[in-house]
């Protein structure tokens, strides 16, 4: 029996230590008690599609979900239909062959992903290579895992690709993966061939595995490429692709890697024992996605984000910032003017007076300390209230 007056005491994990809220989910609880102030913020932070998925998809969903045998527990490797759905859509698009009984699994997203191939692949005390800058939950799971982070440099002058000179010079005994993202998040910096066999190459020479985390392809970007295109790369390469941008189905959780059958094998046994399936209906719903027609994907990832793109260059201009006109993706980055000390000085300045949020880029890594991110996941009316809005600020 529990002593009187003693109270009840428990300590977190120790591994909580080393992490700290996710950035967005704590300044989106500032910014939600702006507009419970009636302040109605702008949000142009986060990379969350608003627009829905493909007609077609949302009527296999509901068809299938009213069937009474849907319901029931799925395999962890997706059923065939999704996978069979998946490495079509891989032939399509990067003309990329995929076996998609042994060479493709279905995730619940790309954190997911990040989560189970570093389980298969790194042992406590091992190396990663992380981009600086580069998403931040790179960073965050293999410091809850027990990686140690090796960051590696993205900078503007050498066009966010890696420096392959710097890397050479250092010592990859105990690296095991080296995580990439192109076209990049948050530079928009697009992918290149020339870059993907550098990169195929640099894993091959060190003995490590190269995951390329590749959501964005799609996004105002006509030539979407896969690292998969380069021969050899299945080998020592492993590629997230996700539904949440290309298809605008962000809170469905539906993505996938492509890799080489071994390491399909190793992940999966990572994920039998952390998760099952998806549910049916919604997988049937992720295939019929994945045969979106050519116009849709024109249409929803080409032309609605360049109408919106020109607003947030607007947007840019009138902060004084600079970008390259050439990234692709869903977001905008620009280098904040020299007269500003710090990011957080033009951010704050722009969330308290004009009520618009946009991301600082010190989030991602200390080269991203002196830009800005803007998303277009926002309608245009409210990009072009978040210009007005801006405006008046800057011009007083």
């Amino acid at each position: 029996m529990q002593k009187e007056n003693q109270p009840y005491k428990i300590e977190p994990a120790n591994r909580l230590s080393s992490v700290s809220e996710y950035y967005f989910s704590r300044k989106l609880k500032e910014v939600a008690q702006m507009n419970a102030e009636g302040k109605n913020v702008i949000s142009l932070g986060i990379g969350s599609p608003d627009m829905p998925p493909s007609e077609e998809t949302i009527n296999v969903l509901c068809e299938n979900a009213r069937k009474p045998d849907a319901h029931g527990y799925q395999p962890t490797v997706g059923i065939p239909e999704l996978r069979k759905a998946m490495a079509d859509w891989y032939k399509k698009w990067y003309n990329v062959d995929l076996d998609p009984a042994t060479e493709i699994q279905p995730l619940i997203g790309s954190k997911e992903g990040i989560l189970h191939v570093t389980l298969a692949l790194v042992n406590p005390g091992d190396q990663v290579l992380v981009p600086n800058p580069g998403y931040p939950t790179y960073t965050s799971l293999n410091k809850i895992l027990g990686s140690e982070i090796v960051n590696y440099n993205l900078r503007e002058d050498n066009h966010w690709q890696p420096d392959f000179d710097e890397l050479e010079k250092m010592d990859l005994s105990r690296v095991k993966i080296m995580w990439t993202n192109y076209p990049n998040m948050p530079t928009g910096a697009n992918a290149t061939l020339e870059l993907y066999e550098k990169l195929v190459d640099f894993a091959h020479r060190h003995q490590l595995v190269v995951v390329n985390d590749n959501p964005y392809s799609f996004i105002l970007n006509r030539k979407p490429l896969s690292i998969l295109n380069i021969p050899g790369a299945k080998e020592c390469c492993i590629e997230f692709n996700s539904m949440s941008k290309s298809h605008n189905m962000p809170g469905w959780r539906v993505g996938m890697l492509g890799t080489n059958a071994t390491f399909v094998q190793w992940i999966l046994k990572i994920k039998s024992n952390i998760d099952s399936g998806t549910f049916r209906p919604l997988q049937l719903a992720a295939a019929q996605a994945y045969r979106n027609s050519a116009e849709w994907h024109e249409e929803a990832n080409i032309h609605t984000y360049a109408r919106r793109r020109k607003l947030a260059e607007e947007i840019m201009h009138t902060l004084g910032c600079t970008f390259d006109p050439e990234q692709v993706g869903m977001f905008l980055w620009g280098r904040i003017p020299d007269s500003y000390a710090d990011v957080e000085d033009l951010t704050e300045k722009i969330l308290h007076e004009a009520r618009v949020f946009i991301t600082p880029g010190f989030i991602f890594g200390s080269n991203g300390k002196r830009y800005i991110r803007i998303s277009l996941c926002a309608k245009e009316p409210q990009l072009e209230e978040a210009l007005k809005r801006i405006q008046a600020v800057m011009n007083k």
